[in-house]
């Protein structure tokens, strides 16, 4: 028997649909035994915990999902109540179906499905652990970076890992809401949009094919004083938002602050690097 010891992978949480719905399929051909039946996924509301299940999981009905199209009855409830296991996968929203059914239920649910040899995929695992009382085959946290953990019995434990992922999420949702504003700033000085977007700890990188010819001082005090300006943020549809009145494209629309003087300490670093391989100018901004 082949055992593999994985203490903790790391991997920037990005922006858009797109890109973290292709880390979620990463991390299930990295990750993911085709033994594990018990999957934990926990981070607060927004932080793309479904977005990530799906890429892991194709085709998985998910349950309760961001349009509020709810599956009902819950099945892998319904089939533990009939002794009747019908689908490989399940899926279960902890938080939300604690509105309809006790948590003592749906952990007896889980077990019976885990034990019966099927998988049960669970979003805010932390709160069904305490009556579970059995831990994760693989555990992940969403916040401002997403933690691929796979736990033994002595840890790491559901708690620890979204305690991580909750304080974490709001330096992500800073950066995202920033990266708007100064992607509008850039727009206004008649420079050309970023093209590409990266990632760093407690920040962002936009790249361009040349050097905007800004001063990014300027750049830094008009993003400042949108900060200034308290501006609500508010998602308007899947590809944009509104910041106060103006609508703006964006590829995260449910991961902002909920107004722009919520963006604490931002600032931008004050020259562009060039990178040689990928042939483009890349600049970072901070926040917190």
């Amino acid at each position: 028997m082949h055992y593999t010891t994985l203490v903790q992978a790391v991997y920037y949480a990005p922006r858009g649909k797109k890109r973290l719905m292709h880390l979620g399929m990463l991390v299930s051909q990295r990750y993911l035994g085709a033994d594990d039946r018990l999957i934990g996924v926990v981070g607060d509301a927004g932080a793309g915990k479904s977005l990530l299940i799906r890429g892991m999981f194709p085709g998985l009905v998910l349950t309760n999902d961001d349009n509020g199209v709810n599956v009902r009855p819950l099945p892998v409830l319904e089939d533990a109540r009939n002794n009747f296991f019908r689908m490989h996968t399940y899926h279960i929203d902890v938080r939300f179906e604690m509105a309809f059914t006790p948590l003592w239920e749906l952990a007896e649910a889980v077990e019976k499905a885990i034990s019966e040899g099927h998988r049960v995929v669970a979003e805010h695992f932390d709160l069904l652990y305490s009556l579970l009382n059995l831990n994760a085959e693989v555990l992940i946290g969403v916040g401002e970076e997403v933690v691929v953990t796979k736990p033994t019995i002595f840890g790491p434990f559901p708690s620890e890992v979204a305690k991580q992922a909750y304080d974490s999420l709001v330096y992500r949702k800073m950066a995202h809401s920033a990266e708007d504003l100064t992607s509008i700033i850039f727009e206004e000085m008649g420079s050309e949009l970023p093209r590409f977007h990266s990632d760093v700890r407690r920040g962002f990188v936009v790249e361009f094919t040349r050097e905007p010819d800004v001063d990014l001082y300027e750049v830094e005090r008009r993003v400042l004083d949108y900060i200034r300006e308290d501006l609500p943020i508010c998602y308007y549809d899947d590809k944009s938002i509104l910041i106060g009145e103006e609508r703006l494209e964006c590829s995260g629309p449910r991961i902002h602050m909920k107004s722009t003087g919520e963006i604490k300490q931002f600032r931008l670093e004050k020259e562009f690097q060039y990178s040689p391989i990928s042939k483009t100018f890349l600049l970072a901004g901070r926040v917190g």
